[in-house]
């Protein structure tokens, strides 16, 4: 029996040869792909998964000493967990820099002021540097000091705020000592409004020196 060919059989197999043609012509592109796709794949499985990470507080931008942290001066990053501080602040909100940050660099407790006096109502938190660092490291937190000033051509002194609270140490109690030519050291005090800017500025002009009250029991 004779098969007939109909033009829907003949367009089918035209169709079919059609695309049997288009296969053989792109075989090696697709062969490609397929290796390809085959190496990616083998990539992902044998990619090692990430470290594990932690989240912690880092300044969103340079804070100086003396900061009381508020919201936008801290932000959330995460970190390896390899990289991370050994103590991290959970809940920083309302607490105040013993030292100053730099962007991006994390909080620990040990940037915070420690336990240790409340500002005294009307003063601000002032960060001084001293030109005795030897003199800064036995100060601690509570402590009572004039603060005094002197003319490096006459030596006259004068008393730029008395009786002001030492809030925080940042170089931490016994701090080390720096050598010849050190920079001195910095103490964060509890100064009236109107001292703070004087005091934070004298230093450029003009000697600072203290008269100092210890806690008892401190020392």
């Amino acid at each position: 029996m004779r098969r007939v060919d109909t033009p829907l059989a003949l367009r089918l197999t035209a169709s079919v040869a059609d695309a049997r043609r288009r296969v053989l012509r792109h075989r090696r592109p697709l062969a490609a792909l397929a290796a390809a796709v085959a190496m990616a794949a083998g990539v992902v499985a044998v990619r090692p998964p990430a470290p594990p990470s932690t989240a912690v507080w880092v300044a969103a931008r340079d804070l100086p000493a003396g900061t009381l942290l508020a919201d936008g001066d801290l932000t959330r990053r995460r970190v390896p967990l390899a990289a991370a501080p050994r103590v991290v602040v959970d809940d920083p909100a309302g607490a105040r820099l013993a030292s100053g940050l730099v962007a991006g660099e994390p909080l620990t407790p040990a940037r915070l002021v420690g336990p240790g006096p409340a500002l005294p109502v009307g003063t601000v938190a002032t960060p001084v540097r001293l030109p005795d660092a030897a003199l800064v490291a036995l100060l601690r937190p509570g402590d009572r000091i004039d603060l005094l000033a002197g003319d490096p051509r006459t030596g006259e002194p004068r008393v730029l705020s008395a009786g002001a609270t030492v809030v925080a140490v940042p170089g931490g109690p016994g701090a080390p000592a720096g050598g010849a030519g050190d920079a001195g050291g910095v103490v964060v005090l509890a100064l009236p409004q109107v001292n703070a800017v004087v005091a934070a500025t004298a230093g450029l002009r003009e000697v600072l020196g203290f008269v100092w009250s210890p806690l008892p029991g401190e020392h």
